[in-house]
């Protein structure tokens, strides 16, 4: 048998082996999606089609609050204090879809889910090096099928969130041809429903991708434009009244939180700590960024693009489980890497791959000590630690380790990014570059 027969037959087999796990993998979704004790409750996603119920003014909320009062409505009926905490424009995206019942909308979030799992792998993977056809294929439903119960991505789901919806356009946005004139506008559109990806714009700049950070903040002023013109009132409160500083998300030291700011609140006993917080988040952001300057002009653009978005998650006050489905990266990543890498180096891509899979893990959380909501079957490590009343004030021991996992493991990896970052920057290293970005202008994937 050739050698190109024989590569042929080996990427049959990992297409195989890809459409076998993932068809396995969304067989026991449903199957557990049965279960009455394992259900999604949406309630996130009841947040963003009120939301858009009330850009409408349709009812009930048309005499109790009508226009202006999308940051003055409590939250949904029985859930008070569940209140829209975003920019109005996510309000405005939202009218269309607040056309559609709850449950209905929850099972398109599912499968747009699903789909953006697929998406950023199959991008990732294209932007280390491995080319389209069908081993890529294979590895892409591979990855998705291995991280597809993580935590994160399960609480997505569970919650009715956005944020792999959000990653996937960020990340198919930036891994686009630079030649593009509108590179950039996914980021900007990304920053408008939420703030977090705004770090995106400085970590354009310090690329020296000038032209896309310009494109990014002009559409992110077009998204507050648009908010002006369709909910002015609101619009006023949220940009020009601060409310957008304001913490309306719930209390910082929850085990929910895997920020610094929670890692340095639950450690000190107290939310005081803004001082402290912010000189760890503006030295850990620009190391983060410094390295993911790095890891771009060594042509591994896919490795700088995640030191941003770990960067962010680790310096945002508030990064609830959900928001580190950007973990997700991690699989096709280290896959790509791996493949293309031998000896030591390549095993160790592999740990990598299976020591972040197994920190943010959907564990059974019948197995945990504290008791749990019957829906709850499958959380993360982070709810080992007690989580009631004021419980992360007083955790010590291996409650500390589990209660922070998600931020101590964002930690590591960051270290682990600055080190090669440095390592790429030495004379004596073999330079192993990304082989689409090796050429400036040469598109990081082709889709």
């Amino acid at each position: 048998m050739g050698a190109s027969a024989a590569r042929k037959l080996a990427d049959a087999a990992v297409l195989a082996a890809g459409i076998a796990a993932f068809w396995w993998v969304l067989t026991q979704y449903v199957r557990l999606a049965q279960l009455p004790a394992w259900t999604i409750d949406p309630v996130d996603l009841m947040v963003y089609r009120d939301a858009g119920l009330i850009v409408r003014h349709a009812a009930p909320f048309r005499a109790p609050l009508g226009p202006g009062g999308l940051y003055a409505w409590p939250g949904p009926p029985g859930l008070a204090g569940l209140m829209f905490t975003y920019p109005p424009f996510a309000a405005v995206l939202f009218a269309p879809l607040s056309h559609l019942r709850l449950m209905p909308l929850a099972l398109d979030a599912i499968r747009a889910d699903v789909l953006s799992l697929c998406g950023v792998s199959w991008i990732t993977l294209g932007a280390v090096g491995v080319p389209r056809g069908i081993r890529r294929l294979g590895l892409t439903l591979l990855c998705s099928a291995a991280v597809f119960f993580t935590e994160p991505v399960q609480r997505t789901i569970y919650l009715g969130q956005i944020d792999m919806v959000l990653m996937l356009l960020v990340v198919w946005d930036l891994c686009q041809p630079a030649r593009r004139p509108w590179q950039g506008a996914g980021v900007g559109i990304a920053a408008g429903i939420k703030l977090v990806p705004l770090l995106f714009i400085p970590y354009l700049l310090v690329t020296r991708r000038y032209r896309q950070a310009a494109v990014a903040a002009v559409v992110f002023g077009l998204t507050i434009a648009v908010s002006f013109v369709v909910l002015p009132q609101d619009a006023a409160a949220y940009w020009l009244h601060g409310l957008f500083l304001q913490n309306r998300a719930g209390d910082v030291y929850w085990n929910g939180n895997q920020s610094l700011l929670a890692l340095v609140s639950r450690s000190a006993g107290s939310q005081n700590v803004q001082v402290q917080w912010l000189a760890m988040a503006v030295m850990v952001a620009l190391i983060g960024l410094g390295a993911a300057a790095l890891l771009d002009r060594e042509g591994h653009r896919m490795l700088g693009l995640a030191t941003c978005a770990l960067t962010g998650l680790l310096v945002s006050p508030i990064s609830w489980d959900h928001h580190w489905v950007w973990i997700v990266l991690a699989v096709p990543l280290l896959a790509g890497y791996a493949i293309r890498l031998r000896g030591l180096a390549r095993w160790s891509c592999v740990a990598l791959a299976a020591f972040v899979t197994a920190i943010f893990w959907a564990w059974p959380t019948i197995y945990w000590g504290e008791a749990i909501r019957r829906s709850d079957w499958f959380l993360g490590i982070i709810w080992a630690a007690p989580s009631s009343g004021f419980w992360p004030y007083r955790w010590h021991g291996v409650h500390l380790l589990a209660g922070n996992a998600y931020v101590l493991t964002g930690l590591v990896l960051l270290a682990i990014l600055v080190c090669v970052a440095t390592w790429l920057r030495s004379p004596r290293h073999t330079r192993l570059k990304d082989d689409s970005l090796a050429t400036p202008g040469l598109p990081v994937a082709r889709l």
